[in-house]
């Protein structure tokens, strides 16, 4: 069976920045208050007229331009999101048909923050299996569009964004790089993210429940993925989690046994909480200025509502 590997990335955010000083005048924050508690420091914000589908077609065209591929050379398509209005046809479906990909297998899915790492190990098993020899994986989110923007306590964590890969089975003797997935959910705790108003649906979440969760069962997680890709946490280049908060992320990673030479995607600064589009737009970034150099060993850890969690190592393109 053939392995596979990432050959290009891409990323697309909307144009409008939300800063924590606009914040402060809709509920009572205020930028020492977010800073202090999240590390967030803006978002951008998608228009009414801008859809998932919208973000991730911009994110996928990129990706597909870098990888040098002819649309009709991509046999799957996949899109991880919680937040896509239209059920039928799918995000996938959608996206395909802008970039005129003619003939692969489309689908949407929705493992919220852990959604891409999830996505990303279903196309890499498609791949492997020889049911395709590319696929394009795609993480996009419009939180704000199902966010309450009444509740300081969540409407300062969360933005909007896009983030793709394109997945490629390897060449003769070419080592896969991608590495096994370790996934898993807790459902007993799935009431800890979630959506509640069935008519007017807004994002919801226990904080402090989620933290405790992160912080202290999943360090073992993200380095039994390290174990699963033969590769000591100590060796590894980089790391990119689902950027849920500055606080999270920074009470996880040390837990890991990094090196001090690792680069640490803190993406969430900028851009906020995108649910599943968080790590592919945070590895991205990374790639594109070179933090990571080609060849680079990334541990991708997603992680959120479900309780779910999914986590490999890949090799950077």
């Amino acid at each position: 069976m053939p392995g596979s590997r990432i050959t290009a990335l891409g990323h697309f955010q909307p144009t409008r920045v939300l800063t924590n000083d606009d914040l402060a005048a809709m509920v009572d924050t205020s930028d020492e208050w977010i800073r202090r508690r999240t590390g967030i420091a803006t978002r951008h914000i998608a228009g009414d007229a801008e859809s998932v589908t919208d973000l991730a077609a911009e994110a996928a065209a990129k990706a597909l331009a870098t990888a040098g591929l002819a649309p009709s050379d991509i046999g799957l398509v996949t899109v991880a999101t919680c937040t896509a209005i239209d059920r039928l046809p799918s995000t996938a479906a959608q996206v395909a048909g802008r970039l005129g990909i003619p003939n692969a297998v489309t689908y949407d899915l929705n493992n919220g923050c852990a959604g891409f790492c999830t996505a990303l190990a279903c196309a890499d098993h498609t791949v492997r299996a020889g049911a395709a020899r590319h696929a394009l994986v795609i993480g996009a989110e419009k939180m704000s569009h199902i966010t309450d923007w009444s509740d300081r306590s969540t409407c300062v964590l969360l933005g909007d964004g896009a983030g793709a890969a394109v997945i490629s089975a390897t060449e003769g003797d070419e080592e896969g790089a991608i590495g096994p997935v370790v996934w898993g959910s807790d459902p007993t705790r799935s009431h800890a993210v979630r959506l509640v108003d069935e008519w007017h649906p807004k994002f919801a979440q226990e904080g402090q429940a989620v933290f405790r969760w992160v912080t202290g069962e999943l360090p073992h997680v993200a380095r039994e993925a390290c174990a699963k890709a033969g590769i000591a946490p100590g060796d590894l280049d980089g790391v990119v989690t689902h950027q849920a908060n500055l606080r999270i992320i920074e009470a996880l990673v040390r837990q890991i046994g990094l090196s001090e030479s690792a680069v640490i995607a803190r993406d969430v600064v900028n851009s906020g909480n995108t649910s599943a589009a968080s790590v592919p737009m945070a590895l991205a970034k990374l790639v594109e200025r070179r933090e990571i150099a080609p060849g680079g060993r990334v541990l991708l850890f997603g992680f959120g509502s479900g309780l779910s969690w999914a986590g490999q190592v890949v090799t950077c393109p």
